[in-house]
């Protein structure tokens, strides 16, 4: 045992002098080679801000007039947002719309209250001029700290005809995402001047334009001798879409539901503003959209003026929404209830029509008797009826507007091609 002890000495002993012989050799060589030999490193204060950018998320751009803010719109910042880990979005201000586009249908305090209730967005800038000045683009980069701006592969033209984004594209700063088809603004207002005209005049038959809205039937509506015409929704409505947009997950077994229901035609601030109000009654939003026929036999066969997979993506786009049931029933049943566990059901005092809350056939009659129905005071007084009216009153003017707009959109569809996105 001495001896292997003795044995194991010797050779610790030879291996430290081994290691210091190398080990100062090197230190020789480094010296006869000079200082240029040794790699400089890079000063402290470099080193951080290298990895503060490292670990700063990613913050992208994107602007828009949202005007009559609709599941397109919601599409395109959803897209945006998977760009980076933080969205800023840009509300473009009332006066550079009319300039630029025509006179806006919807305020600027009513479509920030909808940009923001979208649930991929972090953050408004209110008041966003239409181009991408060098001065805003700037003030992007500095104080936003925004690292990219996006926008959709539908060109965005100036008057004058230059590129809104070229600054941004020349700065390298520019991405580009899909843009969502079948619908846009100047299609929904296209549908409702249809409409209008069509309740107006003497249809010479019973076949209302809405329902080929909501069929999807047809390229185009001629627009009554304009020479321009209105497309009809060409929305095509997939399992992914609906996927990309649901919340994916479900309430907790002892999570308190609360349900409310109705069209949510034509998504307006006031819907956003009673669904925030409804959601902070519980923990699990649940919100039942009525289908096409049920709207039609309640308010008209010119009604509803988006489908009802339009109007669905509409809500679940909303940040207070937890889930929608896809052609939800009139009357709220005893057997509703207990399937999804409901807890509590809600409704406005803003409506389209408030008669029913007085017949018979009180749709909610069932929830009353249990003690489970609860009415709350609507925030803002729209309705779908609003926003139609704001349309005919100003006619001309948004006639006008979309001729000018129908134009760029054929434009668009006769020469695109594909682009990578969703």
């Amino acid at each position: 045992m001495a001896m292997e002890a003795g044995s194991g000495s010797a050779r610790t002993l030879a291996a430290c002098v081994i290691g210091g012989i190398v080990l100062g050799a090197s230190v020789l060589a480094l010296h006869l080679a000079g200082p240029t030999a040794i790699p400089s490193l890079p000063p402290l204060d470099a080193v951080r801000r290298r990895f503060r950018r490292r670990r700063r998320p990613v913050r992208v751009y994107m602007d828009g007039c949202f005007d009559m803010m609709h599941y397109g719109h919601c599409n395109a910042l959803r897209q945006a947002r998977a760009l980076g880990d933080e969205l800023i979005v840009g509300v473009i201000s009332d006066e550079e719309i009319k300039a630029n586009k025509g006179p806006p249908v919807t305020p600027l305090h009513e479509r920030m209250i909808m940009v923001r209730a979208v649930k991929w967005v972090d953050d408004i800038i209110p008041d966003a001029p239409y181009a991408i000045t060098e001065e805003f683009m700037n003030k992007l980069f500095t104080e936003y700290d925004i690292d990219y701006i996006i926008h959709g592969d539908d060109p965005c033209l100036l008057p004058d005809g230059t590129d809104a984004y070229a600054l941004a594209k020349k700065a390298g700063r520019y991405k580009q995402i899909k843009r969502t088809e079948g619908v846009s603004t100047t299609d929904i207002v296209g549908r409702m001047l249809l409409c209008v005209r069509e309740r107006s005049s003497d249809a010479h038959n019973h076949s209302s334009l809405q329902r080929q809205f909501s069929s999807g039937h047809g390229q185009k509506v001629d627009d009554g001798g304009s020479g321009s015409g209105t497309r009809v929704s060409h929305f095509l409505p997939t399992s992914r879409r609906i996927v990309q947009f649901s919340n994916s997950r479900g309430p907790g077994p002892d999570s308190r539901i609360v349900y409310i229901d109705g069209a949510f035609d034509l998504f307006h601030a006031g819907h956003v503003e009673i669904l925030r109000l409804a959601r902070e009654l519980g923990d699990f939003l649940l919100v039942g959209i009525h289908t096409d026929q049920t709207i039609s036999s309640t308010r008209g066969r010119h009604r509803p003026i988006m489908n009802l997979h339009e109007r669905s993506l509409s809500v679940l786009a909303c940040r207070y929404v937890d889930e929608v049931i896809i052609g939800a029933p009139w009357d709220v049943s005893k057997d509703m209830i207990t399937t999804f566990n409901i807890s509590l059901v809600v409704h406005g005092t803003i409506a389209e029509n408030m008669d029913f809350m007085e017949d018979d056939s009180n749709p909610y009659a069932v929830p009353k008797a249990m003690g489970i129905y609860r009415r709350l005071e609507s925030p803002l007084d729209i309705t779908t009826s609003t926003i139609i009216r704001r349309i005919v009153a100003n006619h001309e003017a948004y006639q006008k507007r979309n001729e000018k707009k129908e134009a760029s959109e054929k434009k668009y569809y006769e020469s695109k091609s594909f682009v990578n996105g969703e």
